[in-house]
Order: structure tokens, then C-alpha cells, then sequence
């Protein structure tokens, strides 16, 4: 295939994601500080610190929102920061009218409720902002349809940032670095499309890496087939959560034998059997799940093995039978297999969940940063664009005068 086949790959491609990245870019950069912004616009959810005073357990906090709520059904009770505690809950019944929220907050030191909204749905105000721009950045807010679109952009992504660094390379090798120098400068003091044009292609090469990782862990999140298949064609013992949980062959169980505070007693119990055979320690819970399709309760803890530094994502967890409490599975955040490790790594640098606030600021400006390298691309076509149609209509009019002269000739 001849470079010129790969500058119009670019080209299609890059024209084809712009619109979308400029989305997925600018609403990344507001998800780096999901929390944050969370606070400041929704500060009611936040309950007021308690120093000294420990929280309540998550059986406990799982059977008050139900106390609170007899019609609905508390799926997963989960630590989002210190100072806020969110039930995701359904019906009780699938027969059941709807309950008008989804996620519930509590105070973690005395159960009461903080707030309730369904989860980002606009009408209900401000306090569905930040849900919404995920849902925006995850699905463009249009449900399945828009989680299948993202996933396809997400692949082209990945090929493009392939394709985009290949045709940064010199054409001759004579002088190779002397060559390629200038594709990592900008000529500031040049006219308007050079500028575009070396913001595009120096920014692409510097943030390189990065641009795959997100790219990438874009697969991972919305296209988990495609990714699955390329994990295993780099790490041959690799095997996805989905597959582990797929070989346990369950069945779903509405009605587990295990209560809230009977299911945490016990993960408690198996986590302390696994801390202590495989060498780790462990530190303050996260989250108890119940799973009705896998009949099985998930909880997780954070431990000295997560490579997440902030919570709700990232912890050390099992899964437990829901009648009998016996091990499912042990989830730990690094695992044996390379594969699942790097997996782990791809969604904490994508979500910004390592390396603190300066690397949730460099989030920040890498999401701008995609949206102006969209923007960049779309303007060099533009530009180029227009030069092929001027310099064609130059070329069309001597044709033209030739031929009128010819007929005012005849």
C-alpha cells in the first residue's frame, strides 16, 4: 500500500471521528474531576465529616435505603468518597411501577438520606449534571445505539493513531533525524494553516502514548470483543472477567439465601482467608454487589495491591455463592496474568484514577487537546480542500476562453 492510500485513510478517518472526539474529548476533560465538579454543583449529596466517628458497615447502610424505600430493591451499595455512600436500587418487583430514581445517597455515619435522583436524567435539575456528561462521554446519551457507535469510533481511533504517526516519518531515510525533527516543532510565526498544521502533527507525536492508551482502553470499555481478541493475540494467557464469570456456569437467583449483613459477614471472612494466603493487606471496604444473573454477591476493599489511588473503582474483590457464601472467584486488582494487570492499568489512566491531582489536570488538558486535534484536522482538509478547488477552476478557465473563442470563431 502507497503512503498516499494511508494519507487518505487519515484524512476519511480523522473527518469521520471529528464531531465525536470533539464530544468524547471536552466531556473527558470535565469526568477527570467527576467528583470535584460533583461537590460544587450537588454539595447536598456530601455528608458532613465525622472524625473519630466510624462509618457504618455496608449491610447496615444496604438495609436502611431499603427500610427507606420498602417498594424498591438495593442492588449495589459502593463508597464513592469518604463523605457520600450510593445504593443503586431497582424495584422490588419487575412488575412494580418504576421508583422515579435509581441511585440513592446516604450519609455514612448515620444512614440518612443525602438526596435521589435517576441517574442522568436532566429534568430532574443540576444534581443530574455530572451523570449526564458521563453518559454523554460513554454513550452520546443515546443508550445502546450510541455505545455501539462509540465503540466503532474507538477501533478506527486505535488504527488512526497508527496511521497518523507512520505518515509523520520521513519519505527517505538519507538524514532520517533532520527530517523528522520539524514534525515535532511548531512554527509559530507562521500563517494560520501552518500553525494548524504542526499543532496537529507535533501534539499527535509528543502525546503519542497517551493518545493509544485512551484510544485503546475506548475499545476496551465500548468494543470489549474487538479488544478481547487483540488482548489474547498479545497475551496468550489472558482472560477476561466476563469469561471467568461465563466458566462458573451460574445460574440467576432473585432470591439469594444470603441477606445483606449475612453476605458481608461472609466476604469479610473470605477476604481475610485470601489476604492472608496470598500476602496482602487489606484497608477499608468499597462495595457489596449482588449479582442476580451470576447469583452471587460481589464485595471489594481496597488493598496495598490496588493500582487505583481514589475510589469507587479499583479494589481487591471476590464473589460468593449467594445461598451458600462459598468462593466463587478472588478479583484481585494485579493478577498472575500480565494481561489482566495491564487491563487494570489501561481503565485507572483512563479514568484518572492514579497518580493524583497532577495527573487528573493532565487528563484534563489531553481531553481538550483530542477536541483540537480533531479541529486542526478538519481545518488542514478544509484548507487543502479549497486549494484543489482553486487551483482547478484556474486551470478550467484558460480551457473555457479556448473554447469560447473557438465558437465566436465559427
Amino acid at each position: 500500500m502507497t503512503r498516499a492510500f494511508f494519507v487518505w485513510l487519515h484524512r476519511w478517518v480523522g473527518l469521520s471521528m471529528a464531531a465525536f472526539l470533539v464530544v468524547v474529548g471536552l466531556t473527558g476533560s470535565l469526568l477527570a474531576f467527576y467528583y470535584e465538579l460533583e461537590r460544587f454543583i450537588s454539595p447536598q449529596l456530601f455528608a458532613t465529616a465525622r472524625p473519630g466517628v466510624a462509618p457504618l458497615d455496608l449491610a447496615t447502610l444496604a438495609e436502611r435505603a431499603e427500610a427507606l424505600f420498602p417498594r424498591g430493591r438495593a442492588q449495589e451499595v459502593s463508597v464513592t468518597t469518604p463523605d457520600q455512600i450510593v445504593v443503586h436500587m431497582t424495584p422490588r418487583e419487575e412488575s412494580d411501577p418504576p421508583l422515579g430514581f435509581d441511585e440513592l445517597f446516604l450519609d455514612p455515619w448515620t444512614g440518612a438520606e443525602l438526596g435521589r435522583r435517576a441517574s442522568g436524567d436532566l429534568s430532574q435539575g443540576a444534581i443530574s449534571l455530572m451523570p449526564f456528561i458521563y453518559n454523554l462521554h460513554w454513550r452520546l446519551a443515546m443508550g445502546d445505539l450510541g455505545f455501539w457507535m462509540l465503540g466503532i469510533l474507538a477501533v478506527l481511533w486505535t488504527i488512526d493513531c497508527f496511521v497518523g504517526f507512520y505518515l509523520t516519518l520521513p519519505v527517505s531515510r538519507v538524514k532520517f533525524w533532520s527530517r523528522w525533527k520539524p514534525s515535532w516543532l511548531v512554527k509559530w510565526r507562521g500563517g494560520a494553516f501552518r500553525v494548524n498544521f504542526d499543532l496537529h502533527r507535533a501534539s499527535g507525536l509528543w502525546l503519542w502514548p497517551m493518545l493509544f492508551v485512551f484510544a485503546f482502553s475506548s475499545v476496551m470499555m465500548d468494543m470489549r470483543p474487538v479488544y478481547e481478541v487483540a488482548m489474547k493475540a498479545v497475551f496468550p494467557d489472558y482472560r477476561s472477567y466476563r469469561e471467568m464469570a461465563l466458566s462458573l456456569n451460574r445460574r440467576p437467583n432473585a432470591h439469594p439465601r444470603l441477606d445483606w449483613r449475612a453476605a458481608l459477614a461472609r466476604g469479610e471472612a473470605l477476604m481475610a482467608e485470601q489476604a492472608a494466603a496470598r500476602g496482602f493487606a487489606t484497608r477499608e471496604p468499597l462495595s457489596l454487589q449482588y449479582h442476580e444473573r451470576l447469583g452471587a454477591y460481589a464485595y471489594e476493599m481496597r488493598s496495598d495491591r490496588d493500582i487505583s489511588d481514589r475510589p469507587p473503582q479499583g479494589g481487591t474483590g471476590i464473589l460468593l455463592d449467594g445461598d451458600t457464601g462459598a468462593l466463587l472467584q478472588f478479583l484481585p486488582p494485579k493478577s498472575e496474568r500480565l494481561g489482566v494487570t495491564v487491563e487494570h492499568w489501561l481503565y485507572a489512566l483512563h479514568m484518572a484514577h492514579v497518580f493524583g491531582l497532577p495527573y487528573q489536570i493532565f487528563v484534563f488538558i489531553l481531553g481538550l487537546i483530542i477536541a483540537m486535534l480533531s479541529g486542526t484536522g478538519v481545518y488542514i482538509w478544509w484548507k487543502k480542500r479549497r486549494g484543489r478547488l482553486h487551483r482547478a477552476q484556474a486551470v478550467s478557465r484558460p480551457i473555457v476562453s479556448m473554447v469560447e473563442s473557438s465558437n465566436d470563431a465559427k
